[in-house]
C-alpha cells in the first residue's frame, strides 16, 4: 500500500513522505489515526502543503533544537495547577501531553509539538514529575513540571 505520512512516525519517515508498506498496518494503524493518506495523483500535489504546514511549527536543525533545549533548561521547573481532591492529592483527570505544551508557553517558554512531549506514566497525582521532549532526533531536553492544587 502506497501512503503519504501526514505527521512524523518513528521507524518510517517524516510528513510529506511517500512511503509503501503492508496493507494491515496502513489500513488499521496509519490511515484511522490520520497519520497518513492514501497515495494518489491529487495526494501528491497535497505533499507540498503538508510539508509547508510542519515546517512553520518544526525545529529547524541542529542548532535550533539547542537553543530550544537552552530555554527549557533556563525555566527550571514549569507550574500547573489542575483540579485536585482535598487533601488527598489526587486529580480528577490526569496531565496530558496538551496540559504540559500550554503550562510551558505560558511559563514563557517555547512553542513545542505535543506529540515530541514524553511523560514516564500517567500523571495523576499532585508534586514534581519529569517529562522529556525529543526537539530533534539527536536532542532531546528534560525538564520538571510541578503539578498543584487549582
Amino acid at each position: 500500500m502506497k501512503l503519504i505520512l501526514t505527521t512524523d512516525v518513528s521507524g518510517l519517515g517524516g510528513p510529506g513522505d511517500i512511503v509503501e508498506v503492508k496493507d494491515g498496518y496502513g489500513r488499521n494503524y496509519l490511515l484511522p489515526r490520520g497519520y497518513a493518506i492514501l497515495a494518489t495523483k491529487g495526494a501528491e500535489k497535497q505533499v507540498q502543503v503538508i510539508r509547508r504546514a510542519q515546517e512553520a511549527s518544526r525545529i529547524r536543525d541542529l542548532d535550533h533544537a539547542k537553543e530550544v533545549k537552552a530555554k527549557l533548561a533556563d525555566l527550571g521547573t514549569v507550574p500547573l495547577k489542575a483540579k485536585a481532591a482535598a487533601g488527598s492529592g489526587k486529580l480528577f483527570g490526569s496531565i496530558t501531553t496538551a496540559d504540559i505544551v500550554a503550562a510551558v508557553k505560558s511559563a514563557g517558554g517555547p512553542v513545542l509539538d505535543k506529540r515530541a512531549v514524553e511523560v514516564s506514566g500517567h500523571i495523576k497525582t499532585v508534586g514534581k514529575h519529569s517529562v522529556s521532549v525529543r526537539l530533534h532526533p539527536e536532542v532531546s531536553a528534560a525538564f520538571t513540571i510541578v503539578v498543584s492544587a487549582s
